[in-house]
């Protein structure tokens, strides 16, 4: 199990670390992400089924996209693995973002773009190496499996979310504006595995699901909803709707002014104090 957990860590640091697929594709060929961070969670963790009650029956647990996945699948969720892993933006991209109000800066829209793309090549990689071990194993997000719903309760929502893998998998607590703040900071971007492999569950170092979020304990902070540009973060939440429309209308913005077909935004993830930390009272 220990010997497993630790190629699994290895494959996914080395292609980070290694490969000229994390590139953000500028002049200066910058990698698109920093070291990761990697944790594992059982897939018969009762956050599973409190996603499925809590989001939607439309939600996936790590069981039904494996068996849909591989039809012959006889097992249990016990005998699943969900690997979740977290990759934060680099630093030039976080401090160009800072700079910027409304629309992203170039980096951090190519991080969104190609920086996505080494993401999939990264769930991908980690499939084929499990599979070439003879493990089965399944990217959600990379499965034709994988879609999107209008919700009533949520607004729009997907039946297989990475940032709620990376919570049940000890790597993460949610924030105001909806965004996953971890060790490394929300600037980041998530990427998650389902495999018939066992491996101890990360722990998870927290109880609720906003414990990092400087803004629930007593009202302070509240920086993301400065830095929104259009209102789509309240001390309501987030307003999916408003968050979506900015982000189509950068299209444009980024098209016209960096020469690529791309989107993003960024601002409540950058200039904020939990950009690349677990903020405290004294990053006020």
């Amino acid at each position: 199990m220990k010997d497993l957990e630790a190629n699994i860590r290895a494959i996914i640091f080395r292609f980070i670390q290694d490969s000229p697929e994390n590139t953000l594709r500028n002049q200066e060929n910058d990698k698109a992400w920093e070291e990761p961070l990697v944790g594992f969670s059982n897939g018969n963790d009762r956050l599973y089924r409190f996603y499925k009650k809590d989001i939607g029956d439309f939600y996936l647990t790590p069981l039904e996209i494996f068996t849909k996945t591989f039809n012959d699948a006889n097992i249990g969720s016990a005998q699943l693995t969900v690997i979740s892993w977290i990759l934060p933006h680099n630093e030039k991209t976080k401090s160009d973002n800072r700079q910027h109000t409304v629309y992203p800066s170039e980096r951090w829209a190519r991080a969104r773009i190609y920086g996505e793309q080494v993401n999939d090549k990264l769930r991908d990689h980690v499939v084929t190496n499990l599979r070439t071990k003879g493990f089965r194993a399944v990217a959600p997000i990379l499965s034709p499996i994988w879609k999107v719903y209008e919700d009533s309760r949520y607004g729009r929502a997907s039946n297989w979310s990475e940032r709620h893998v990376a919570y049940a998998s000890g790597l993460g607590t949610f924030g105001l504006c909806d965004g996953l703040i971890t060790r490394k900071g929300k600037a980041m971007r998530c990427g998650s595995v389902v495999a018939n492999i066992k491996v101890q569950p990360t722990e998870r170092p927290y109880k609720k699901h906003h414990a990092y979020c400087l803004f629930f304990p007593n009202g302070t902070c509240g920086r993301c909803i400065q830095r929104c540009p259009v209102g789509a973060i309240s001390e309501s939440g987030h307003d999916k709707t408003k968050c979506r429309n900015h982000l189509r209308a950068t299209r444009e913005f980024v098209k016209h002014n960096y020469g690529f077909e791309g989107y993003g935004c960024g601002m409540c993830q950058t200039s904020v104090p939990c950009e690349s930390k677990i903020p405290t009272q004294e990053d006020l």
